[in-house]
């Protein structure tokens, strides 16, 4: 190259910055038409609600593509600290955690990005997001300008928020628009120097192009606290709300810029022991409707709900827990499944944007593997020295969960009867402690069960000296309102009659890690203690092992597992912690299994922890792999009244 060509390249080399930055991406809001702007054109984006936490991470492409074939233009999702970060400063963003490698597969799929990353998210999700070991501060006040909160928050984002910038759409990425805390107008701190600062912080972390928004229920008392100077304020709500109302309450706060209704309920969530949530595809398609032909912005939550796998479901005030099924009543069924709903909304979407050319993926095949035959293992008393990893923790009165560093699972308290109880003699919880189920057994004989809010106390016998164990369960924290400090185990002492117990042993039992090892053995069971009620047994593993044939095409595939006779407990199938099942009060009777767990090449092992009685001494021991999911099954229970569809004010 001559001297001349060099330096007319270098010359030009300025000239071509400039060139790139003005093609540049750009996406803003649009006071001026009440819109947003993307590159410089008028934009409306209609979205939908998926949350990669809940999906296998083998078919978030296969979510997607659904969702682009039904005309959406974007996806929303939540990025829930807790499954991060779930002991402080070790991340974990690998496998089903790689958020990273999610926005990849939404922008190669050609949807954009709406991020919500908290720090609180609520969701449906264990304590709204929020990791448990900020309890660690006992009077911490969550969701406030706290400092311990704070300095946590901090930390949190400085790790997170820099990892989400070049996915940001203005440096070629996927993400238009950024949701700062959620629905804050419905907390009680209403502490504006809080969202102040997570306003400064997001903008120091991601620049000041990024649209930063909130989402508040479509009422101005909600917008009162919710919104702030510097966030786009949007509003949510559900079918048959009044849409000109709704989008009033957003033009309080947002006199000029886009409608927006940030979650446009297509379903409803559920409680263990009040009915499946059902909403018609009518109401919905109505609904969507009348807000696209007045021009507004559209996410649908949730698009797809997918699955509380594990321990991660929430629970809501009164405490109601959520089930281990986040179908939501959605568009695409937990399992990926195409539903009248999808096609529904998808002919809504056509009337106004063009929908993509082409066949939808069609919903993932289910396969019936049939029964498969359990073994009675170790009860949870025989195995606690092995399940305990960190050894036994002694104490005049109950530590809880936060206390002993475990956030989810069993912890088993042991004491002894400090006086003969020849007659029933009441073991009570006066206070109303037991957070949140607890198995009571009395010399190895299960004798009660303790429950929050429900059943605070139970008659025991015995000799002074007897061994008391109390199995405790997390079934999930607060994740809405002002109960969110949701402190787990016997978080109150007991009584027994009017005396206080005393002189506790505790045991944090690493039942996961005990089943991904295979360290429960298959060891006969300590023998059962004569008279033992037959409806009501102590915690006991249960295993069993089928085998898919790899000579047949396309398997495995999805299946769902149900327990005929079995009435609450947990299970693992390979060591995945598939969830919770509560047949015995519903709705949800099986749980989805995905392909991505399952095997041709060796045995798979299905491990169960049954918490109350098995079916085996009166039925067969069995557990069912079936084709066909059952979600609506309830036990009607007159502590679980059904909450009001789209209100999240009984929950407050």
């Amino acid at each position: 190259m001559s001297v001349l060509t060099f330096n007319s390249v270098f010359l030009l080399l300025p000239l071509l910055f400039e060139l790139s930055l003005g093609t540049s991406p750009t996406f803003s809001v649009d006071y001026k038409n009440n819109g947003f702007l993307k590159d410089g054109e008028q934009f409306r984006y209609i979205s939908g609600s998926i949350h990669y936490s809940r999906i296998p991470r083998a078919y978030w492409k296969d979510r997607l593509l659904k969702m682009y074939m039904a005309g959406l233009n974007a996806i929303q999702t939540y990025v829930p600290w807790n499954y991060h970060e779930e002991s402080p400063g070790r991340y974990d963003f690998s496998g089903d955690r790689d958020v990273e490698y999610f926005l990849k597969l939404a922008q190669d799929t050609g949807l954009l990005v709406i991020l919500r990353p908290g720090p609180y998210i609520c969701a449906e999700w264990d304590m709204g997001g929020l990791p448990a070991w900020l309890l660690n501060k006992k009077n911490i006040v969550l969701r406030s300008s706290d400092p311990d909160y704070i300095e946590a928050v901090d930390k949190w984002m400085g790790k997170l928020l820099p990892m989400m910038k070049p996915y940001l759409y203005q440096n070629g990425g996927p993400i238009i628009t950024v949701q700062v805390e959620n629905e804050y107008g419905s907390y009680f701190t209403c502490d504006y120097n809080y969202m102040r600062h997570l306003t400064t912080l997001f903008r120091a972390h991601l620049g000041d192009e990024v649209v930063l928004f909130t989402t508040d229920g479509a009422g101005v008392q909600y917008l009162k606290c919710g919104s702030i100077q510097g966030l786009y304020a949007t509003v949510d709500f559900g079918p048959g709300a009044n849409i000109t109302a709704a989008f009033g309450a957003q033009r309080q706060a947002e006199p000029h810029g886009p409608l927006v209704n940030s979650e446009f309920y297509t379903g409803w969530l559920d409680h263990w022991g009040s009915r499946h949530s059902v909403v018609s595809s009518a109401a919905v398609a109505k609904s969507l409707s009348q807000m696209l032909a007045v021009e507004a912005n559209v996410n649908l939550y949730m698009f797809i709900g997918g699955s509380n796998f594990g321990y991660w479901n929430g629970a809501n005030s009164p405490y109601a827990a959520q089930p281990t099924s986040y179908d939501y009543d959605a568009p695409l069924s937990e399992a990926g499944d195409l539903t009248e709903k999808y096609f529904a909304i998808r002919d809504v979407i056509r009337m106004y944007s063009k929908v993509p050319e082409g066949p939808v993926p069609p919903t993932t095949p289910k396969y019936a593997y049939g029964p498969v035959r359990m073994k009675k293992l170790q009860t949870v008393l025989d195995a606690a020295e092995t399940l305990s990893f960190s050894g036994p923790v002694k104490s005049a009165y109950p530590q809880t969960f936060t206390d002993l560093n475990q956030a989810f699972g069993f912890v088993l308290y042991r004491t002894t009867l400090p006086v003969n109880c020849s007659q029933p003699t009441p073991l009570s919880s006066p206070l109303n402690g037991v957070h949140d189920r607890a198995y009571v057994s009395v010399d190895g004989v299960a004798v009660g069960i303790l429950e929050r809010n429900k059943v605070l106390s139970v008659n025991v016998t015995g000799k002074a000296g007897s061994q008391v164990d109390i199995l405790v369960e997390n079934m999930g924290r607060i994740n809405y309102g002002r109960e969110i400090n949701d402190f787990k185990g016997l978080v109150t002492n007991l009584t027994l009659g009017q005396v206080s117990l005393t002189g506790w042993t505790m045991y944090s039992l690493s039942i996961d890690e005990a089943v991904r090892q295979g360290l429960l053995g298959e060891k006969p069971p300590a023998g059962v203690a004569p008279g033992q009620p037959a409806a009501l047994s102590p915690p006991a593993f249960y295993k069993g092992t089928f085998i898919i044939p790899d000579g047949i095409p396309d398997l495995p595939q999805d299946t769902y597992i149900k327990l005929p006779g079995w009435k609450k407990g947990q299970i693992w199938i390979n060591g995945f912690n598939v969830g919770r099942y509560w047949p015995a009060r519903g709705p949800q009777v099986t749980l989805f299994v995905p392909a991505s767990i399952l095997s041709t090449a060796a045995p798979n092992n299905v491990t169960v922890l049954e918490l109350e009685a098995d079916p085996c001494s009166s039925q067969r021991c069995t557990v069912e792999f079936t084709a066909t999911p059952i979600l609506n099954a309830t036990v009607f229970s007159e502590h679980q009244p059904h909450q009001k569809l789209f209100s999240k004010e009984d929950f407050l």
